[in-house]
């Protein structure tokens, strides 16, 4: 049985995202087992420079399990666009029936708890007890594919997914009312309450051979046969205290179940592994649920982003808004538009402290949440998808003093050159600012050129006027230049409009802020902070 809710054609393996305890145990079942889910190598800056955490909690809700599955979904999108739009039409239906999706998790989530209550068992590895363990999980199991095949009645024509119709489609042909007799027939009689009935063959040298498992006599014989019975045999007795008989006794047991145990045993994974699946794709939807109850109370609007090809170049939007910002302060922040077409490079510049860092972030979030198939948060978003995500955002001192900050600045660099492909998209926040004017505008000429050329997409968030202003004298056709809008009073808008750079980015406005009056910054803080 398949899940095929995050894909169309294949799963998301569950035991790479298994907690400590459980990648002990699946690894005494399965030596070698990969275990970990590979994240991107540049997992951590991600997170560090969109401010993953904050979506990633409020997904989760306090629950692990989630956070984790949730971290993997987001960074680990999708470029394919028929996957996009699988997993955004199986997310719709969750949108519609939440408590449905809360409770079909619940139930698989219940089932696995009660699982990993029969982990350690060290009777396990004999036959008997491992027919013993199989036969104690199955009776957990049982219970609840009778749960999810009576939602999947009750639902079957409320969902109209591909994921969804599929999956409750198959919970009632896989799981009829003849399966579910015939397993209840057979793990009543595995449980052997009138002991084991074994028959073998006598081979060389007496020995027993081809030991096979018996059903056991039948109990509804009339007592003419229980007291005259048509088959001959023996019966010997052990004496209570005769340990070596018991040992002998326990062998042939052992012998006569182990292979009806390891069919048992193979049926108990193959169980397990389909709650697991099942667990962790719903798991993501269920985080996908919680983010979007979270904006719905604080008024942010959300929508499913019409995803492009690559070659299409096309980015367009409405108020499109830092999601991480949105959940900071509790409420919903200021949105920004846009229409664009045949644009891979976007250079930002503006007065400071004008939602200029806030819009790139912003950008990232919208193209992780989209390729990951979510919605995004924005009244309307489109984009083509790209093949990977990378930031460079500037970073504080090392403390350590281990390096200046443009050297640390160009290692991280010379780091994402050696992954950067084709087809990426990758963010920059005031790189190479740590230098002079003159510099930092020449190394970022030098590696932009150089980006552009490979065919990844840049967006630029600096102050190097000379940068700025020399991009722009090109007069790049793939070229747009957007600037944090500002008032003639010096009030900041937060949005950005389609503008060419301008010399200065109002220093003097964070200096009267500070100082207080109508006093305007020294000449010399002038031309800093306009750098």
């Amino acid at each position: 049985m398949k899940a095929f809710l995050l894909y169309p054609d294949r799963d998301f393996d569950p035991t790479l995202l298994l907690s400590r305890r459980d990648r002990s145990y699946a690894r005494q079942k399965e030596p070698g087992l990969d275990l970990h889910q590979a994240l991107p190598w540049n997992h951590a800056a991600l997170n560090q420079d969109l401010g993953l955490d904050i979506v990633l909690n409020t997904m989760a809700g306090g629950d692990g399990f989630l956070l984790e599955v949730a971290l993997v979904g987001l960074l680990n999108g999708v470029s394919e666009l028929d996957v996009i739009r699988y997993r955004q039409d199986v997310l719709r239906d969750c949108l519609r029936h939440g408590p449905t999706l809360r409770r079909t998790y619940d139930i698989v989530v219940e089932a696995l708890k009660a699982e990993r209550k029969h982990y350690w068992s060290p009777m396990s590895r004999y036959p008997a007890g491992t027919l013993s363990h199989a036969v104690e999980v199955l009776d957990i199991f049982v219970p609840a594919l009778r749960k999810l095949r009576a939602l999947a009645d009750r639902n079957i024509g409320l969902f109209n997914s591909q994921g969804f119709s599929r999956l409750f489609e198959m919970l009632r042909a896989e799981l009829s009312d003849a399966y579910f007799d015939e397993i209840d027939d057979h793990l009543k009689r595995l449980k052997f309450k009138g002991g084991v009935l074994v028959s073998a063959q006598l081979g060389k040298g007496n020995k027993a051979t081809n030991y096979v498992l018996r059903k056991p006599h039948r109990k509804d014989l009339g007592w003419f046969a229980r007291l005259w019975p048509t088959t001959e045999g023996y019966t010997s007795y052990l004496d209570p205290r005769d340990e070596a008989g018991a040992r002998a006794l326990s062998e042939l047991r052992d012998r006569g179940v182990n292979l009806v145990a390891n069919a048992l045993a193979q049926s108990m994974d193959h169980i397990s592994s389909f709650f697991q699946m099942l667990r962790t794709e719903l798991a993501f939807y269920v985080g996908c649920l919680n983010l979007y109850g979270h904006l719905e109370k604080l008024g942010a609007p959300v929508c499913f982003p019409k995803p492009t090809a690559l070659r299409d170049e096309n980015l367009s939007f409405s108020g499109l808004y830092d999601v991480c910002l949105a959940i900071s302060m509790n409420r919903k922040p200021v949105g920004n538009d846009l229409e664009s077409a045949g644009k891979d490079f976007i250079v930002i510049t503006g007065a400071n402290t004008g939602g200029k860092s806030t819009f790139l972030r912003s950008l990232g979030l919208a193209q992780l949440m989209m390729q990951a198939g979510v919605f995004v948060p924005a009244a309307a978003f489109s984009a083509e998808v790209r093949t990977t995500l990378f930031s460079h955002f500037k970073r504080e001192e090392d403390a350590a003093m281990e390096s200046g900050k443009l050297d640390e600045e160009l290692n991280r660099m010379s780091e994402l050159v050696e992954h950067l492909r084709p087809g990426a998209m990758i963010l920059m926040n005031e790189s190479f600012a740590a230098t002079n004017e003159r510099e930092g505008s020449e190394i970022a000429m030098q590696i932009t050129t150089a980006l552009l050329e490979k065919g990844v997409k840049v967006g630029y968030v600096t102050h190097l006027h000379q940068f700025a202003h020399r991009m722009d004298q090109k007069k790049l056709p793939n070229a747009l230049f957007l600037r944090a809008e500002r008032q003639p009073d010096g009030t900041r808008t937060f949005r950005l409009i389609e503008a060419a750079p301008l010399q200065t980015s109002y220093g003097e406005d964070l200096y009267a802020n500070v100082f207080g009056g109508d006093e305007r910054a020294p000449e010399s803080r002038r031309l800093s902070a306009a750098r």
